[in-house]
């Protein structure tokens, strides 16, 4: 019996690898990272609307966008008026207002937006972003890159998660402040970080938050407060919202914050966050938690 494949195209021959250099074959480890140029082109008054990538793929060593193996991070600019649409190969999108006013539809979902408001779209579908007046300026994280690395180009959104999540600005600061408030009666035992997750009555029992690949969360740090340095498996991405005289440690170098920048910090290493300012400080975190969750990988310790 042949077991000839006919194939007209030109596909890789099959092969074995010896084990031990399998286990050799670790993808290769990329350092944190603060997106300065990115912000300023996404900050510079004469820009075009459109979307700036905050695309780390070179380092990671992959051949798609990426700015973490899981996360893909931009700005979109949107002048007065206008409109920009996009259609993501992603599982999720998460949006955070930066400033201005506008709406945005996916589906038969219309969500009306301004600074401060957060907003969630299952992926796999179009979306259309339409500026206010002053214009708008948003940060938008997706996990294309997962897609990409699984080959899965048109996802399908996940049952538990609804069309579209709505977080807005003042509801978000109640949050924070009733987070702030558990904090404080720790007494001694807080190290001054006050922090919630997004997430929706449907997918938190799915532990979506909001995505089941993505988790999103704000955090807060009280003046002359430190995060206790700690790890976990997920890689992060940090957007400073009020952080004057902050900055991130992350194995033993120092990032120093500037409003509306995006650290990286890759799994694994050794980080914490400082307020040396005289203000609370304000930062929201994306993680890739949520693949680490389902695989019971999270690996989260302190120092």
């Amino acid at each position: 019996m042949s077991h000839a494949i006919q194939d007209r195209t030109q596909a890789s021959q099959p092969c074995f690898v010896e084990r031990d250099s399998y286990y050799l074959q670790a993808q290769p480890p990329f350092d944190a990272h603060a997106f300065l140029e990115e912000r300023a082109i996404a900050f510079d008054q004469g820009a075009p609307t459109g979307f700036t990538a905050l695309d780390y793929s070179a380092a990671l060593g992959c051949s798609w966008p990426a700015t973490t193996p899981v996360m893909l991070a931009r700005y979109g600019k949107l002048r007065s008026g206008d409109s920009l649409e996009s259609r993501f190969s992603a599982g999720g999108e998460i949006h955070y207002v930066i400033r201005g006013s506008g709406t945005s539809e996916n589906r038969d979902a219309r969500i009306e937006w301004r600074q401060g408001d957060v907003f969630c779209f299952a992926g796999g579908s179009s979306t259309r972003h339409v500026a206010g007046a002053e214009g708008a300026l948003l940060w938008v994280v997706t996990d294309e890159p997962l897609q990409a690395y699984l080959a899965v180009h048109s996802p399908q959104a996940h049952a538990d998660f609804p069309p579209a999540l709505h977080y807005p600005a003042d509801s978000i600061a109640e949050a924070l402040a009733a987070a702030q408030r558990v904090e404080e009666k720790k007494g001694s035992a807080s190290n001054g970080n006050a922090a919630f997750i997004f997430s929706s009555e449907a997918g938190k029992a799915r532990r979506l938050l909001p995505f089941p690949a993505l988790m999103l969360a704000m955090n807060s740090l009280v003046s002359g407060s430190a995060q206790r340095p700690h790890r976990h498996n997920s890689a992060a991405l940090t957007l400073v919202l009020e952080g004057e005289g902050c900055h991130s440690m992350i194995d033993g170098a120092r990032y120093d914050w500037q409003p509306f920048a995006a650290i990286v910090t890759p799994p694994g290493h050794l980080h914490s966050h400082h307020n040396r300012g005289t203000q609370v400080a304000r930062v929201l975190i994306v993680q890739d938690s949520g693949v680490h969750y389902y695989l019971r990988s999270a690996g989260f310790s302190y120092d």
